[in-house]
C-alpha cells in the first residue's frame, strides 16, 4: 500500500554545466545533451534515503541519475569532470565555466557518495535483523503450513474464479495509482529545480543590488563634490576672462580648462554607471516576478499533488473494503463448503443405512 504522506525530495546543492553523454556507439565522442548550460542539483529522498543527481532542461530530464557509494567523479581537465552510471549504461560529463565551480561539485560528489555507503550499510544492518526474526519463526506456523489442505466438492472452482478476478482489480487500481504518483512527482520536481534556480538567482541579484546601491550613494557623493569642483573652475575661468592680463597667465587658464574638461567626462561616466544600476534594477524586478509566478505554480503543483493524496487515500480505503469483503466472502464459502462435506457425509450414512434395510 503506499503511504498516506510522501515526503518530497528535496534539492540541497545545485551548479550550473554544460552536460555531454558518452556516444553508445564508439564509446570515445561526447554528444551534447543541452544546447547550453544547465542546472544540475543534488536531491535527497528522506523517505528512501536516497540520494539522486538531476538535470531538467524544459520538460525532459537530462540527467536522472542514483549515487551509489561505487561511483566515482573524475576531474579530466581543468573545467570538466566525468562519472559513469552503471544503471543508465551510459558516462555523464559536465563542463563548468570554472575550476572552482568544478571543485564544488566535485566535494559535494564525495559527500553524497560517503552519505550514500552509510545509508546502505544502515540498511544491510536492518536486513539482517529481519532475517534473523525470519528464521526465529513460531514453529506453529510451519505446523500450520504442514497441514494437509481439507478436501471439498464444488467449492474451490468458485472460490478461484473470485479471488483471480479481485487480484486483477487490485493490480489494476495500483498500476493507475502508481502512474498518478509518478506524474505528480515528476512535475514537482522540475518545479522544484526551476525554483530552486531562481532562488539562487534571486540571492546573487539581491547581493549585486545592495552592493550597487552601497556604490551609487558613494557615487552620488563624488558627483556632487566634482559639480562644486566645477562650479568653482568656471568661476576661476571666468574671473580669469573678465580681468584679463592682471590674473594669471594664459598656461594657467588652458591648464583650468583641462581640468574642466576632465571633470565634466568623468561626471559624464558616472552618469552612465547610474543608468546601467537602474537597469540592473529593472532586472532585478524582472527576476522577483519570475519567482513569484514559480511559486504560484510550485503552490498550485502542491494542491494537486494534496488533491492526489487524498484520492489515493479514498482509493486505499476502497481497495481495503474490497480484500474485506473478499476475505469475508472466502470465510463464507468455505463455511458453506464444510456443511456441505457434513451433509454429504450424513447423507452417504443415510444412503448406507438404507441399503442395509433394503437387504435384510
Amino acid at each position: 500500500m503506499f503511504p498516506h504522506h510522501r515526503e518530497r525530495e528535496q534539492p540541497i546543492f545545485s551548479a550550473r554545466a554544460h552536460v555531454f553523454q558518452i556516444d553508445p556507439n564508439t564509446k570515445r565522442n561526447w554528444i551534447p545533451a543541452s544546447k547550453h548550460a544547465v542546472t544540475v542539483s543534488f536531491f535527497y529522498d528522506a523517505n528512501r534515503n536516497v540520494y539522486r543527481i538531476i538535470s531538467v532542461g524544459g520538460t525532459k530530464a537530462i540527467i536522472n541519475c542514483t549515487v551509489t557509494p561505487s561511483m566515482t567523479f573524475t576531474k579530466t581537465s581543468q573545467k570538466f569532470g566525468q562519472w559513469a552510471d552503471s544503471r543508465a549504461n551510459t558516462v555523464y560529463g559536465l563542463g563548468f565555466a570554472t575550476e572552482q565551480q568544478l571543485h564544488q561539485f566535485l566535494d559535494k560528489f564525495k559527500e553524497v557518495k560517503d552519505a550514500a555507503r552509510l545509508a546502505r550499510e544502515k540498511s544491510q544492518d536492518k536486513e539482517l535483523a529481519n532475517t534473523a526474526l525470519t528464521i526465529a519463526a513460531p514453529q506453529d506456523l510451519a505446523d500450520e503450513l504442514q497441514s494437509p489442505p481439507v478436501m471439498c466438492v464444488n467449492g474451490p472452482e468458485d472460490k478461484l474464479f473470485r479471488s483471480q478476478s479481485a487480484d486483477i482489480t487490485l493490480s489494476s487500481e495500483k498500476e493507475r495509482i502508481k502512474k498518478m504518483l509518478s506524474e505528480g512527482s515528476i512535475c514537482e520536481m522540475n518545479l522544484e529545480a526551476e525554483l530552486f534556480t531562481l532562488q539562487d538567482s534571486n540571492s546573487k541579484l539581491v547581493a549585486a543590488l545592495h552592493e550597487a546601491n552601497a556604490n551609487v550613494e558613494q557615487w552620488k557623493k563624488q558627483l556632487v563634490a566634482y559639480q562644486e569642483e566645477t562650479e568653482r573652475l568656471r568661476d576661476q575661468v571666468s574671473e580669469l576672462e573678465t580681468h584679463g592680463g592682471h590674473g594669471p597667465s594664459d598656461l594657467l587658464k588652458d591648464e583650468l580648462t583641462q581640468s574642466l574638461e576632465e571633470l565634466e567626462a568623468l561626471l559624464k561616466a558616472k552618469d552612465e554607471e547610474i543608468h546601467i544600476l537602474q537597469s540592473k534594477k529593472a532586472d532585478y524586478h524582472e527576476m522577483e516576478h519570475d519567482r513569484n509566478e514559480a511559486m504560484h505554480r510550485l503552490r498550485e503543483m502542491e494542491m494537486r499533488n494534496s488533491d492526489l493524496e487524498r484520492r489515493i487515500q479514498n482509493t486505499e480505503q476502497n481497495l481495503g473494503n474490497s480484500l474485506e469483503d473478499r476475505d469475508r466472502m472466502d470465510t463464507e464459502i468455505q463455511r458453506a463448503i464444510e456443511i456441505l462435506d457434513i451433509k454429504i457425509f450424513d447423507l452417504n450414512d443415510l444412503r448406507q443405512s438404507l441399503v442395509k434395510l433394503i437387504d435384510k
